[in-house]
């Protein structure tokens, strides 16, 4: 992966025990992805990078559950990325915050974000 591409301010927040880190599956599958398609490297097989990364970092799941799917529609997003879609549901259902550079998630009314900028 590529922890550089953290500013550092969101490095410092993300390290901070006090903090609760959780990780959407849809993540998980955007990774496979871009790791298929090259774009991404972890340091050992996919599966076996994010089973150590979860134990290390102590990260929660957040489940992908019937009321992640029925809030979906209460997010304005501008486009159709399920991925998106289902980062942002998540984060509103589980009352979190979401890391993101992405300007439309920046600017999505209703969604607390940390801009990783």
């Amino acid at each position: 992966m590529q922890p550089d591409r953290l500013s550092n301010r969101v490095s410092k927040i993300l390290a901070d025990h006090e903090n609760e880190l959780w990780l959407s599956p849809i993540s998980v599958w955007e990774l496979t992805l871009l790791c298929r398609k090259k774009r991404l490297r972890v340091h050992s097989d996919v599966s076996t990078w994010v089973a150590d990364s979860v134990a290390q970092l102590r990260i929660i799941e957040a489940p992908l559950t019937l009321e992640v799917a029925l809030a979906i529609p209460s997010i304005s997003l501008p486009h159709g990325d399920p991925a998106d879609h289902f980062l942002a549901a998540s984060a509103k259902v589980f009352g979190l915050i979401l890391v993101t550079a992405d300007a439309t998630l920046l600017a999505t009314p209703g969604l607390k974000v940390l801009a990783n900028r």
